[in-house]
Formats: structure tokens, C-alpha cells, sequence
């Protein structure tokens, strides 16, 4: 624990008490090791496939989290330069993100994954790493984890469609969403030439092999 403590944490409340509603259950771990949120409000439907439910949204909250690290570490070494504005505002995005699957995680009663720790360090010095290779070099990284995040979405939303869409009509909505907004971020690093990046294939095929391995484990674990 003292390596998370090593590092700033994103650190989102989601208000000062909790809902009486939610029980003993699980609650969602926040960045940094940071007391657990109060919850939603939001009830989870009734007659869930809760296997798959579990996976998907501890799964999400992972892939958010460390999303959130990763432009922490962009921006400890970039946000004063010129493209500081830009990953600030993708990481204002991420925040968004974070906090609405810590919510959805309480509703559902999820517990997050174990790894939660380890992917507090990663994401931070994945994040920073791409960034000491210039501007280039972050959003070389930022192109790699959005496209395997918006990938990931997709399969997801098809498992969902495939169970029940009005079921899961509003985790669809979410998840549809926040699929959206990667893929803008996706398309920023476009932007702001990441493919001009010296070795650009290989560091995107090795960060994405990164996110693969994460995806499998986080849901698993």
C-alpha cells in the first residue's frame, strides 16, 4: 500500500453519507486507497444475470481507474506545456467515468478488483513514461488504451444486447456513452500526431497487449 500512497490520487466524492438503501454490501474502492464513497441511489434491476453484470462493471471501473492514472501521469509531466489544456480535458472526461461506475458498482452490489493497487502504479507510470517521450509519445498512448477501451465497450454492449437490452437499457446508455468518448479521445491523439511517433507500431501493439492482459485479469480478480 505504500507504493499507492506514493502517488497523487483522482479523488472524486460522491457526497458525505451513505444511502441506508445499500446495505452491508460491497463498496467501491477509490483512487489512492481513499475511504469508500458514499453510494448511489440507483437500483440495480431485478433478475440479472449477476455473473456477467460483475465482470462487466468491475471490469469498467478498472479500465476507468486506470485511465485516470494514466493522464495523471501525463499530466505530471506535460500539463504546463501546450498540449497540457487537451489531456486535462480528456482526464476531466475520464473523472466523469470513474465516478459513475463507482456509483454503478455500489447499485450492483460489485466488489472492484483486487488489483486496484497495482493498476494505481501502472497506469501512472504508463502515463508519464509515454509522456517523457514528448507530445507525440502520449498521445501515441492515449490512441493505444482508447482504442482497446472502445473495442472492449463493443463487446460488451453486444454481450448485453444479446441478454436483454431493455433489461440493461440504462447500463447500455452508459456504457454506449462513455464507448463514445473514448473514441474521441482516440481521435484527439490522431490529432495531435501520434502516429508520427518514432516506433509508433511498436508501442502501440505493446501497450495494447498491456490493456488485454488488464481487461482479463481485472475481470476475473
Amino acid at each position: 500500500m505504500a507504493a499507492v500512497a506514493a502517488f497523487p490520487a483522482v479523488r472524486l466524492s460522491l457526497g458525505r453519507r451513505r444511502c441506508l438503501r445499500c446495505g452491508p454490501g460491497p463498496r467501491p474502492v477509490p483512487a489512492g486507497g481513499a475511504a469508500p464513497r458514499p453510494c448511489s441511489t440507483q437500483a440495480a434491476p431485478q433478475g440479472i444475470n449477476k455473473p456477467i453484470i460483475d465482470r462487466i462493471i468491475r471490469v469498467d471501473h478498472a479500465g476507468e481507474y486506470g485511465a485516470n492514472r494514466i493522464y495523471a501521469g501525463q499530466m505530471a509531466v506535460l500539463g504546463r506545456s501546450s498540449v497540457g489544456p487537451v489531456i486535462q480535458q480528456m482526464w476531466n472526461q475520464e473523472k466523469v467515468h470513474l465516478k459513475k461506475f463507482n456509483e454503478l458498482m455500489v447499485a450492483y452490489r460489485v466488489r472492484p478488483t483486487v488489483l486496484l493497487p497495482f493498476w494505481n502504479v501502472a497506469g501512472f507510470v504508463l502515463g508519464a513514461g509515454s509522456a517523457l517521450l514528448g507530445k507525440k509519445g502520449a498521445m501515441a498512448c492515449t490512441v493505444a488504451v482508447e482504442e482497446s477501451i472502445s473495442d472492449h465497450y463493443n463487446n460488451q454492449i453486444r454481450t448485453l444486447m444479446e441478454e436483454d437490452p431493455e433489461k440493461y437499457k440504462e447500463l447500455l446508455q452508459v456504457i454506449k456513452q462513455f464507448r463514445d468518448d473514448e473514441r474521441e479521445h482516440h481521435d484527439i491523439g490522431i490529432e495531435h500526431d501520434a502516429e508520427a511517433t518514432p516506433a509508433y507500431s511498436v508501442l502501440k501493439t505493446a501497450i495494447q497487449l498491456g490493456c488485454k492482459a488488464a481487461i482479463f485479469l481485472s475481470e476475473r480478480i
